[in-house]
């Protein structure tokens, strides 16, 4: 929880302004599965720069953070993810916006839906919360809600 704290506090220093913040849930680990329960969260932000400047930050604050890219889907410290941008969609070799596989995520969309569930996904072309819904019922029900975080500085 500490860490998500952290990489939301470093992410406002750098000038990326947190709007709202959904409850940190606690997920079974996907990709490798010998890892432990992972935390989510999903920040809606107020950036002035392009995507990939965000990107760019948020990979310099997951660094800062310690995090090391060892093992695809293992453990790691931190891993702060764009979800969306807007209405943008973009796919690059660095950047792909939406994020390729969110459609098939429940620790995203459920965090997600919590925040905006009326947000259309670009591409997609269907809302957060109707993307949660058709995913199998015992994948939205392995995840929970343990907390929050702040968003203000004096919290």
């Amino acid at each position: 929880m500490a860490q998500l704290q952290n990489a939301l506090a470093a992410l406002k220093a750098r000038g990326c302004k947190p709007l709202c913040c959904s409850s940190v849930f606690e997920t079974p680990p996907w990709g490798l599965q010998e890892q432990p329960a992972f935390l989510n969260a999903v920040v809606q932000v107020h950036w002035e720069q392009s995507a990939m400047e965000l990107m760019e930050l948020a990979l310099q604050v997951e660094h800062d953070l310690g995090r090391v890219r060892a093992v695809a889907w293992g453990p790691r410290t931190i891993d702060i993810d764009l979800l969306a941008f807007g209405e943008l969609e973009l796919r690059g070799q660095r950047l792909t916006i939406p994020h390729p596989l969110l459609q098939a995520r429940a620790f995203v969309l459920l965090p997600w839906a919590e925040i905006a569930p009326e947000f259309v996904v670009p591409g997609l072309l269907q809302p957060v919360d109707q993307l949660l819904q058709a995913l199998p019922a015992d994948e939205r029900a392995s995840i929970k809600r343990i907390g929050a975080l702040a968003l203000s500085d004096n919290a």
